[in-house]
């Protein structure tokens, strides 16, 4: 496998477009995007667990019942969520639009919105954006596409893996955005994915569930789970490799090339967490299972706690072993051992439960760097898995005091 460029036009037979509609008029960026598949797709997507719902992913859901579309068009600025049936209305409408342009059914186009929530959105600005979105569609258009549905995003978060199934070259891209409201079990963030595979969209729905599970699932910024977030992917077969239809090597290696992309993607989604200066990595092995793993190391990266040491570099170990207390998952307190690990080196802070002698200047460099690395070991099994994260400091306060206005 490799990492290739282009996002989500690397695969064959997509393109696509991102242009400034006027969503937001106090802002000048893009916020309307549009990805085209040139040939039917199959699809799958996994959802928010908010019980509250945006309006365009309800739409969405119906679309994607029968498990193909070919379009998927998003827009920043409005998340157009707590809008009753009026947002129903702009969501099928918005679908209608591309659909007519790129002469597909309304059933095959996604429809996905993200910014302020409980607002009306402009539907007369999408309309009169929408021949110029489609006119854009380029296989250059991956980057354009991606930052028309960035919000308080600082980074952009594209990139492509390809690798070979039975001889042929496969590729798989992305796209994402996300930065706050962020919390294990989706958040707010859109990812888009496109793949040139040819695969049932079953074992599609499949391999993605698996692969949420194990990367966006994972990660944290602040506690807070969003209304509109959505993971959708197409896949439209041009690579020419046999249809995978049934589990086993393809299968396997088509996931695994999944599960790369989508943690790569959620691991710079937790980068850039609002007012963040550091990503956060938890890696808990030892534990009784995976499932118990998961749940330990989720809960070190979503204490507010942790997070605070951690934006001022303070090796507050103690934070750590009582997140790992309230985890929800049973373990010995006197088994766990305790590092901090960066660029700058590693360092041990607890044994068995209890503090150990270290340096406060190495652990003050160790923490000082850009990533952080939280080691824990459970001394219970063999159980492991890994979590991401970021600091908590003074400007995810500033952010949010105004997001709305």
């Amino acid at each position: 496998m490799r990492i290739v460029s282009g996002g989500v036009t690397a695969p064959l037979g997509f393109l696509a477009a991102g242009v400034r509609c006027g969503i937001k008029k106090s802002s000048e960026k893009r916020d309307l995007a549009l990805v085209y598949s040139e040939s039917p797709c199959a699809a799958a997507a996994c959802y928010t667990t908010n019980r509250v719902v945006g309006q365009p992913l309800v739409v969405t859901r119906e679309h994607l019942a029968d498990g193909h579309a070919q379009a998927i068009i998003a827009n920043s600025g409005n998340a157009n969520a707590c809008t009753g049936e009026a947002g129903i209305a702009v969501a099928r409408r918005m679908a209608e639009l591309a659909a007519s342009r790129l002469g597909l059914r309304n059933e095959d186009v996604v429809v996905a919105s993200t910014g302020v929530i409980g607002v009306g959105l402009n539907l007369s600005v999408i309309e009169a954006g929408m021949d110029g979105l489609v006119a854009a569609l380029s296989r250059g258009g991956g980057t354009e596409a991606q930052e028309a549905i960035m919000t308080t995003d600082t980074r952009k978060k594209e990139a492509a893996i390809s690798f070979e199934l039975g001889g042929r070259k496969v590729s798989i891209g992305a796209m994402a955005k996300g930065s706050g409201m962020i919390h294990p079990n989706m958040a707010t963030m859109l990812s888009f994915l496109t793949t040139d595979c040819a695969i049932s969209s079953g074992l599609l729905q499949e391999a993605l569930a698996a692969s949420v599970r194990r990367s966006y699932n994972r990660v944290s910024v602040d506690g807070d789970t969003s209304t509109n977030d959505m993971v959708v992917i197409l896949a439209n077969g041009r690579a020419g490799n046999a249809p995978i239809d049934k589990r086993g090597p393809d299968f396997s290696a088509f996931s695994t090339a999944l599960d790369e992309l989508n943690t790569e993607l959620a691991r710079r989604i937790a980068r850039d967490g609002e007012g963040a200066t550091k990503l956060v990595e938890c890696v808990v092995s030892g534990a009784g299972s995976e499932e118990r793993a998961e749940a330990l190391a989720k809960g070190v990266i979503r204490s507010s706690l942790v997070k605070t040491a951690l934006f001022g570099a303070d090796a507050n170990w103690g934070r750590v072993l009582c997140a790992l207390g309230y985890s929800d998952s049973s373990f010995d307190p006197d088994r766990v051992d305790l590092a901090f690990a960066s660029s700058r080196g590693r360092i041990d802070v607890c044994r068995k439960g209890a503090g150990i002698a270290f340096s406060e200047d190495l652990a003050k460099r160790v923490l000082g760097e850009e990533e952080v690395t939280i080691l824990v070991e459970m001394g219970m099994g063999e159980g492991a898995a890994t979590a991401w994260g970021c600091d908590l400091g003074y400007e995810y306060v500033r952010i949010n005091g105004d997001y709305r206005t």
